[in-house]
């Protein structure tokens, strides 16, 4: 009887991907005995019966995926200690960064106390360190009093998941630091991190200018610290994020110049090679210059499968065994998914592997020599681009169309000259400071002439180019396309593999009819912002807040969801007063849609121009009417009753948006509505106490309320007054706090009503 063959590295790593990533598309997991058993009984089975060998690593994938996950769960916070005033003890964890308004940092905590009783607190924390927050060198140990809660993120259309980034990073609460005379520094330790800030610093202090400062940083160690917002819009024009935080490609480079050394020290002494070989010497300086590297650029998705991969190749050159790049890159993924299973919900993952696998694919038979190199480095750029974007529009929501180009000037230039030269500057800062700040102030030019090229190429057409939410069959049909499109020679009609990218670029629009209309309530905490769309038309009513730390709802929600509506075009920009929950994220929607005409119930003190919002202004579009129902002359004094009131009225039905007007406005708004017709209504002021009057709720009979609100905010919106009283007027109410993002369908043959909610649209099991 022939003996059945184990599965090869490759294989093997699918297998328990395809389990691991199973799980991660669940709205709860199973209980982690219950998920196990099913895999031990087949992988017994498969000891019997060979051809049960992948299914059984299928499925103990599963296993391990939910047992970690359960045990990362189980590290947040009780739900019952939340709000609560703990006394931490812990190390400061990674870089903190500094900003105008705090101190954010990460904190591991070793011990917490709850009124003086300990409590199962461990792991990380994010906190903040509000107005004068101490200096806080990374690795140091302090005792903090802070209040936490457990993770929990807006969720929108487009949206960043900010559940499952905590629960990949293994975020345990947020909070801040209260400052009551309790923190102090315990004291100083020695960490890697500690060495990054070192070196951040001595690079900061030989750099005059602060932006090529910033830019060396990043390119060198991964300390994006100093890089703003437009920085990165010019790094996701051109599709380089990658290189700014530490590419796999950088620790490569630094792999080599192990090897650069090792063989330079057995040219200038042969007699080595009678001791210890060169190639296991060479294996081993590689993996160890790498190593170091990698732990200075803090350890990244890319920078760890590339360190895995290079510890393979090194222990395969010791063992004098000889192993192929599809073994390597199998055995790498397995050791990533056997130490971090939940790294799968990372997009940095994703496109690491990915990328790899496809460059393996495609590229294997490439010529020798330099010819090879540069048909590696052309053809490579285009293969990582077409290959990825499927994955890319998944994650981000956008491509960039120059990336190609771009990516082909700025790899080999800053892989090649900008991240050596850099290496050297960092090894003479921790050897000979004096002699660092030429080849780091050299650095820095060549650093600034790279960023000067892409700020160029940022400007061309497509450099930004978006497209509505992906689906997931779309973006498994485009990826099939792409191995189809890159499949080695003799595969016939090859070309036809682009058809497969159509349902990805060319998606279905889910438009109202005629006279019928969509709106969302988006997720923006304690604020407001409403998105409104008829066949051919679109506004937006609000835009959310825009902090001091410069964290802009407008800019990370707002225009996000615009574009994963496949919104690519802004009729109307409405903010209904000046108050910063409603009108600080406007500036940015202004500025991503200039087309958009602006409107406001308070002109004069908005951070933009802006014409007066006032009752009687009526406009039509696709069979829908809009209405501006106050401010009228007779409304004065508090700001929050000059809110723009807008009615949208369809065929079937209205939706009525009231901005922050109190209980004293609502009769005006009563009776400027007119005809009672089927009504969604945005609940005034978040739900405030002044608020929603009886006489108004009864007066408008809505079919269900809306309201946007933060999670837990200091107001108490909505009021238990207010709940009360819709309840007591049977109207069903739903709050963005606890819903995500709410979806109103409104078709001109049938009443408007809630259609969907994120939370509800995509459960899973990371999210509260």
């Amino acid at each position: 009887m022939r003996e059945a063959r184990m599965p090869g590295a490759a294989m093997t790593s699918v297998a328990l991907l395809l389990g691991v990533a199973a799980v991660q598309w669940l709205p709860a997991l199973p209980p982690s005995a219950w998920s196990a058993l099913p895999g031990l009984v087949v992988l017994w089975a498969s000891l019997h019966w060979p051809r049960l060998r992948l299914p059984a690593l299928v499925l103990l994938g599963a296993a391990w995926a939910v047992w970690r996950g359960t045990l990362a769960l189980d590290l947040r916070l009780p739900r019952d200690l939340e709000r609560r005033d703990f006394d931490v003890v812990g190390t400061v964890s990674g870089l903190p960064q500094v900003r105008s308004d705090a101190t954010r940092f990460v904190f591991d905590v070793d011990h917490a106390t709850l009124d003086g009783t300990p409590v199962p607190l461990r792991g990380h924390v994010r906190l903040s360190w509000y107005d004068d927050a101490p200096v806080l060198p990374a690795c140091s140990r302090w005792q903090l009093h802070v209040r936490l809660r457990r993770p929990r993120g807006l969720l929108n259309p487009g949206g960043f998941d900010g559940e499952r980034s905590a629960l990949e990073k293994r975020i345990a609460a947020t909070g801040y630091v209260r400052e009551d005379g309790i923190d102090r520094l315990l004291g100083p330790a020695d960490c890697i991190d500690g060495v990054r800030d070192r070196i951040s610093r001595g690079i900061a202090a030989r750099v005059s200018d602060p932006h090529d400062a910033a830019l060396l940083q990043a390119f060198s160690i991964g300390d994006t610290r100093g890089l703003d917002q437009d920085d990165w819009e010019v790094a996701r024009a051109n599709g380089v994020p990658h290189l700014i935080a530490i590419s796999g490609f950088h620790v490569g480079v630094a792999a080599l110049f192990g090897v650069g050394m090792v063989r330079l020290l057995y040219l200038l002494w042969p007699g080595l090679a009678l001791r210890m070989p060169r190639m296991p010497a060479q294996a081993a300086a590689a993996l160890l210059v790498a190593g170091l590297y990698g732990a200075l650029a803090g350890l990244g998705l890319p920078t760890v499968r590339t360190l895995l991969m290079i510890a393979v190749i090194a222990l395969a050159r010791c063992s004098r065994r000889a192993i192929d790049g599809a073994q390597t890159l199998g055995l790498a993924l397995i050791a990533m998914l056997l130490a971090d299973p939940l790294a799968v919900l990372s997009a940095g993952f994703w496109l690491s592997f990915v990328g790899v696998a496809f460059l393996m694919l495609c590229l294997d038979a490439r010529p020798r020599g330099l010819r090879g190199f540069l048909h590696e480095l052309s053809a490579g750029q285009l293969v990582m681009t077409v290959a990825l974007l499927p994955l890319t529009l998944w994650f981000f929501g956008e491509a960039s169309l120059v990336g190609a180009l771009s990516n082909l000037i700025a790899v080999p230039f800053v892989s090649f000259v900008i991240v050596p030269c850099a290496l050297l500057g960092m090894l003479l800062l921790l050897l000979a400071p004096v002699a660092a700040t030429p080849v780091l102030k050299l650095a820095a030019v060549f650093a600034h002439v790279q960023w000067w090229l892409l700020e160029r190429l940022a400007t061309w057409p497509g450099a930004h180019w978006y497209l509505p939410e992906t689906q997931p069959c779309a973006l498994l049909l485009a990826t099939l396309g792409a191995l189809w499109l890159f499949a080695p020679r003799g595969l016939p009609l090859r070309g036809l593999g682009v058809l497969l990218f159509l349902p990805l670029v060319w998606p279905v629009a889910r438009l109202p009819a005629i006279g019928g209309f969509q709106a969302w309530v988006l997720d923006v905490g304690q604020g407001l912002s409403i998105v409104v769309r008829t066949r051919r038309h679109a506004l937006v009513y609000d835009a959310g807040a825009r902090y001091p730390s410069g964290f802009d709802l407008g800019e990370a929600v707002v225009v996000p969801a615009l574009h994963a509506l496949g919104i690519d075009r802004l009729d109307r920009l409405i903010v209904s007063h000046a108050d910063n929950d409603h009108a600080g994220g406007a500036p940015a929607v202004a500025e991503a849609f200039p087309e958009a005409s602006r409107y406001a119930g308070e002109p004069g003190r908005m951070p933009l121009p802006a014409k007066p919002c006032q009752a009687g202004q009526a406009w039509h579009w696709d069979g829908v009417d809009f209405r501006v129902l106050s401010p009228g002359p007779q409304v004065t004094g508090r700001r929050n009753d000059r809110s723009c009131v807008l009615a949208v009225d369809g065929a079937g039905g209205r939706l009525l948006l009231t901005g922050d007007i109190s209980s004293q406005i609502e009769p005006i708004v009563a009776a400027a509505v007119g005809v009672s017709r089927p009504t969604v209504l945005v609940v005034p002021h978040h739900g405030s106490r002044y608020s929603s009057d009886p006489a108004f709720i009864a007066a408008i009979t809505p079919r269900v309320a809306l309201v946007s609100a933060g999670w837990h905010n200091r107001f108490g919106h909505p009021h238990p007054l207010v709940l009360a009283r819709y309840a007591q007027a049977g109207v069903p109410l739903l709050n963005t706090a606890t819903r995500g993002a709410i979806e109103i369908g409104a078709p001109p043959t049938d009443e408007p009503a809630v259609t969907t909610t994120w939370r509800q649209r995509r459960p899973r099991y990371w999210r509260e």
